[in-house]
Formats: structure tokens, sequence, C-alpha cells
């Protein structure tokens, strides 16, 4: 774990924490008037780099081999690292549905299409991302009792109960696959109206076909990097229940797996960036317009000071 997981974590943190804090400043500086993407897109912003906030401390501990002893640090950081990981998911939905919407409503007619919506939409999105994860606050409290505070463990060693398996398989359902399938949803809808309109709007086939390249590549980005964690998180409590009827070796492997899937699962935070600057193109032109003006700016004070 030292040699793995404390690099990725210091690595997803730079990198993502710079990324998501360009669009966390940006935002409000370049763009004059909020639409609703722009809404779901900042707090998907916000979401990631609050979980990204997290990984320092864990990288540290893995890389001097330390444990976390304070209570109050352990039930942070996960409560922190998970929230912002099914929040993430849900904004993208979110995202997904909007580019859906303008499709079909080019002239931003439909109500859910105005940011006052947007907002209240993501007002709730925030208080269901925290409703799902209040039980996680629970199981880390009573684990760190049973430890005596001395250890801090990762969410599938929390407990070792059927009740706990349950919630664990509760969450990947209703938290990650319910909004994975939203993506693949409109992903599909968004073809089919493509390929309906089309013939209509020729000269705008580039321009409409931009947009389900975009959601599809984010569909498959939280599948591709979410999944395996899912997978392996809840095979690994299972191991636990089952202890007695399964090998040393196969547990040793599992968790191997396991703690191999973790990072790649917060790798999120790193990619997303990429969709703000593809989604939003005023936001992009904007940024590079004030990031010329810095440049020419900082190049006349340097040549009237030499």
């Amino acid at each position: 774990m030292r040699y793995y997981l404390s690099p990725m974590y210091a690595l997803e943190f730079t990198l993502g924490f710079l990324g998501n804090l360009v669009v966390v400043l940006g935002y409000p500086l370049c763009l004059q008037e909020w639409r609703s993407t722009n809404v779901y897109l900042y707090n998907l912003a916000v979401s990631d780099i609050i979980c990204v906030c997290a990984l320092p401390r864990l990288s540290y501990l893995y890389a001097n081999n330390m444990e976390e002893t304070s209570p109050f640090n352990c039930v942070l950081n996960r409560y922190i690292l998970f929230v912002n990981m099914y929040s993430s998911v849900l904004f993208m939905a979110l995202v997904s549905l909007d580019r859906y919407l303008l499709l079909r409503h080019p002239a931003r007619d439909h109500i859910l299409l105005t940011p006052r919506m947007a907002i209240c939409a993501s007002v709730l999105t925030w208080l269901l991302a925290n409703l799902e994860i209040i039980p996680v606050v629970y199981y880390n409290l009573e684990d760190n009792n049973r430890m005596n505070g001395t250890m801090c463990r990762d969410f599938a060693s929390l407990s070792s109960t059927w009740g706990f398996l349950g919630y664990s398989l509760g969450l990947t359902v209703f938290a990650y696959i319910l909004p994975l399938v939203v993506l693949f949803w409109s992903t599909e809808k968004i073809a089919s109206m493509l390929k309906m309109q089309v013939e209509a709007f020729k000269q705008r086939e580039t321009s409409y076909r931009r947009p389900l390249r975009i959601v599809r590549a984010a569909a498959y980005m939280f599948l591709l990097l979410y999944l395996p964690y899912h997978i392996m998180r809840n095979i690994r409590i299972l191991t636990r229940l089952l202890v007695d009827r399964v090998s040393t070796c196969t547990i040793v492997k599992i968790e191997a797996v396991y703690i191999i899937t973790r990072p790649i699962a917060y790798a999120h935070s790193v990619i997303n960036p990429i969709f703000y600057f593809l989604m939003t193109e005023r936001f992009r032109e904007q940024l590079l317009a004030r990031g010329q003006q810095l440049r020419k700016r900082l190049t006349g004070l340097y040549s009237r000071t030499s």
C-alpha cells in the first residue's frame, strides 16, 4: 500500500485539485450568464475539489506506514470521500439529462433548463448524497469504538455483518448503478434524436453529435472507474462474512485487487475537468482570453523592468 496508494493519492490530489480549482475560480470570473449546465458542472467541480482534499492525509499516512488515530479525522475523511464520490455521478447524470432536454428544447423553453431549477436540483442532489452516506458515519464510529480509536479501516472492513453487506449493495444499486443507467439512457435518447434530426439539420450534424460524444464518454468513464471498485468492495465484505469457507490465499488476493481499485475510483476527479472545457465553449473561450491578457500584462511588465 505504501508504494501504490500513497503516490496514486498524491498524484490524484495534485492534478485533480489544480484542474477543478480552475473551474471553481474561473466560472464566477468568466461566465456572466449562467445556464443550467453551468450550475451542474460547477457543483460537480466543487464536489471533486472537496473529494481530492481528503486524499493528501491518506497519502501521508500510507507513505509513513501510520494509522489514523483520530476518530474525528477518520470519520470526516471517509464521509468526504464517499459523499463526493456519489454526488459526482449524480451531477454528471443531471448534466446528461440537461444535454438531452436542450436537444429537445433548443430555445431553452423547458422549465428544467432554467438556472433556478438547476439550483434546486443541485441542492436536492447534495441532500440525497449526504443521506446515502449517513450510515457510513454510524459504521465508522462503531468500528472506531471496537478498535479503541487505534485504527481507521477502509469501507469494506468497517463491519462483518449481513446488514452491512446489504447497505453496501444498496449503495451500489441506488447511488451508483441507477445514476449510471440515467447516463446511458440519456446517451441513447440523444443518439435516437440525432438520427431523426440529421436530415432536417444536416448542416448542424457535427454540433449535434458533439454532446452525444461527451455524454457517452462520461458514461463510460464512470462505468470503467467505479464498477471494479464496487464489485471488489462487495466481494471483500462477503469474504469477511464467509471467512471460514474461503482460503487465506483467496482472501489475500481479493484484498489486493480491492486495494488496486480504490485509487482508480477517485480518478474521476482528475478526468472531470476535461468535460468542463468540452461542454462550455464560452468558459473555454473566456478563460483562454483572460490567459492571453495576463500573459501580455506580464510580458509588458517584464519589458518595462528590464
